[in-house]
């Protein structure tokens, strides 16, 4: 009993010690701190600009090509847990790669050893990022999330729809071989000499602007929505998903661009007007 009671004892202490009012909801302070912004004096500034621009070049990103791709690709993605209902599906693109190869016929700019290209094929690859609402078997479960990236791949032939064309440089490699002295009709295979040449272009790159998506969504098994709503036993574990995308996007190459005097880009026809 004296154990109980020194434990009763030290418990009666240690409440007795940290036990706290409850403060009144009175006073409590809802205020906020802030302050009042002071309007700094505005003056518009003289920008120093070159007097000399005439001749002048400027090294941008141009457009070679807006266009729109339509990508058509066909998924299933698996449940776990079953659904019972799909609620809601968001989606966004991501492209991990996009590249132009160019097919010709390729035009020599002035004996400068670079070339335009009026033709080019587009090769895309990305996928679709898809985030699943739905909600599983029975009345009074959480509904669910899911997130599916459906891949695709695929070209586009951009011969004719060049707004601005490419610009590309190729390399040489040359080699020279030897007739063997003692065996004048036969070469020899261990003397050459090798002369090359390297050029460095600009990769053109991709931009996205845009995508509009068209998607069909059902389970590719038998399913009874009357008897499948809320119900333990009919429920589908795989969702069948056929997407057509729009997808619109911009191509682009890094060129060297002519300014006239006024700072503004010359246009590149001006010679044959």
């Amino acid at each position: 009993m004296v154990g109980f009671g020194q434990s009763y004892l030290n418990n009666t202490i240690v409440n007795r010690n940290y036990t706290k009012k409850a403060s009144d909801p009175g006073k409590v302070n809802c205020g906020v701190k802030a302050r009042t912004e002071v309007q700094l004096p505005d003056t518009p500034a003289t920008p120093v600009v070159n007097p000399d621009l005439t001749g002048a070049f400027i090294k941008v990103p141009l457009v070679l090509a807006e266009t729109t791709l339509q990508v058509v690709v066909e998924a299933d993605i698996p449940l776990d847990p079953p659904a019972c209902e799909i609620k809601r599906v968001l989606k966004d693109v991501f492209l991990t790669q996009c590249k132009l190869v160019p097919v010709g016929p390729f035009t020599e700019i002035n004996d400068s050893g670079f070339f335009t290209s009026e033709g080019a094929k587009l090769f895309i690859e990305g996928y679709i990022r898809k985030n699943i609402e739905y909600a599983p078997k029975g009345c009074n479960s959480a509904l669910r999330t899911l997130t599916a990236k459906v891949p695709f791949s695929g070209f586009a032939d951009l011969t004719g729809d060049l707004m601005n064309l490419p610009i590309f440089g190729f390399g040489e490699q040359r080699r020279a071989q030897f007739l063997d002295p003692k065996h004048g009709e036969s070469p020899r295979l261990d003397k050459y000499y090798f002369q090359n040449s390297v050029v460095y272009n600009e990769q053109p790159f991709c931009e996205l602007i845009s995508a509009e998506f068209f998607e069909l969504d059902f389970s590719p098994n038998s399913f009874d929505s009357h008897k499948g709503k809320c119900s333990n036993n009919d429920s589908f574990n795989k969702l069948r998903e056929k997407i057509v995308t729009d997808l619109t996007l911009k191509v682009l190459q890094v060129q060297q661009i002519p300014l006239n005097g006024n700072g503004v880009a010359a246009n590149r026809h001006e010679d044959n007007c």
